[in-house]
C-alpha cells in the first residue's frame, strides 16, 4: 500500500522549490543584465576613446606623413567592430521585438525583485514551520546564502594573497636579476628603485591587510556552518535528540557562536599587533 503525501504538503514543497527556481533565475538575469549594461555603455565609450587615440596618434606621430597601412587596417577594423557592436546592442535594447529578456530594465529593479523573492521564500518557510521552532527554521533557511557569501569572500582574499605573493616573488627576482645584469647598477638605478618600492609596498600591504588569514578564517567558518547544517539535516550528533525543538535551539546557538567567533577574529585582524595580543 502506497502512503500518499497530503496535497497541502505537496503544494508547499512545490511552492518552495518554485521560489528557489525563481531566485536562481533572477540571479542569472542580474548577471546577464550587468553584462548587457556594460556592453551598452562601454562600447560607445570605447569607440569614442579609440577615435580620440587615433586622432592624437595622427597629430603626434604622423602629422606630416601617412599612417602605415597595417595600423590603418587594424584600427579601421577595430572601429568597424565597435560601431557594429554599438548598433546591434542599441537595437537589442530599444527595439520592440528585443531578444533581451530584461531590456530597458534597471539593475536596481532586478535586485529589488531578487530581495523580494528571497523574502517571500523565507516568509513562506516560516509560515509552514511549526510555531515552536518557527524562527530557528527561517534562520536555517538563510544560512546557505551566508555560507556562500563567506566562501566568496574567502576566495577573494585567497586570490589577493596569491597575487601579492607572486608579485613579491617576481619583484624580488627582478631586483636580483637587474642588479646582477647591470654592474655597477647606475644605468638601472630607476628600475631598481621602482622594483624595490613595489616589493616594499606589497610586503607592507600584505602584513597590514592579512588576506591569507582572512581567507582561512572565512573558509573555516563556512565549513563549520555547513558541517552543522548537514548534521542537523541527517539527525546525527550533536543534533540527534528526539525533540526537534531542542535540535533547532542547539543548532541556532552553535551557529551564532561560530558567527560571533568569526566577527571576533575579524576585529583582531583589524587591530594592530600589540592590540591583538591584548585581546587574546
Amino acid at each position: 500500500m502506497t502512503i500518499g503525501v497530503p496535497s497541502n504538503e505537496v503544494s508547499t514543497t512545490d511552492a518552495l522549490i518554485q521560489y528557489r527556481r525563481d531566485i536562481a533565475d533572477l540571479k542569472q538575469r542580474i548577471k546577464n543584465r550587468r553584462l548587457q549594461v556594460i556592453g551598452l555603455y562601454g562600447t560607445p565609450i570605447l569607440l569614442v576613446s579609440s577615435v580620440s587615440v587615433g586622432v592624437i596618434g595622427k597629430v603626434y606621430f604622423w602629422l606630416h606623413s601617412d599612417v602605415p597601412s597595417a595600423i590603418t587596417n587594424i584600427f579601421g577594423g577595430f572601429l568597424a567592430f565597435c560601431v557594429l557592436a554599438t548598433v546591434v546592442q542599441f537595437f537589442a535594447e530599444f527595439s520592440v521585438d528585443t531578444p533581451w529578456e530584461d531590456a530597458k530594465t534597471s539593475l536596481k529593479s532586478l535586485r529589488l525583485d531578487l530581495e523580494l523573492a528571497e523574502e517571500r521564500r523565507i516568509l513562506e518557510a516560516r509560515r509552514l514551520t511549526p510555531p515552536a521552532i518557527e524562527r530557528q527554521s527561517s534562520y536555517r533557511e538563510r544560512l546557505p546564502g551566508e555560507i556562500a557569501r563567506l566562501r566568496v569572500e574567502s576566495a577573494h582574499y585567497r586570490r589577493l594573497h596569491l597575487f601579492m605573493q607572486w608579485l613579491l616573488f617576481v619583484g624580488s627576482a627582478a631586483v636580483s636579476g637587474v642588479t646582477a645584469w647591470y654592474d655597477p647598477p647606475q644605468p638601472a638605478k630607476g628600475i631598481l628603485i621602482v622594483l624595490g618600492s613595489i616589493v616594499t609596498v606589497v610586503t607592507a600591504a600584505s602584513g597590514y591587510f592579512k588576506p591569507r588569514e582572512r581567507a582561512f578564517n572565512l573558509q573555516q567558518t563556512a565549513d563549520s556552518m555547513e558541517q552543522h547544517i548537514t548534521a542537523l539535516e541527517l539527525g546525527i550528533a550533536p543534533y540527534n535528540y528526539v525533540d526537534d525543538e531542542a535540535n533547532m535551539e542547539s543548532f541556532a546557538t552553535t551557529v551564532e557562536r561560530l558567527r560571533a567567533e568569526q566577527r571576533m577574529r575579524e576585529q583582531q585582524l583589524d587591530q594592530p599587533q600589540q592590540g591583538q595580543r591584548e585581546v587574546i
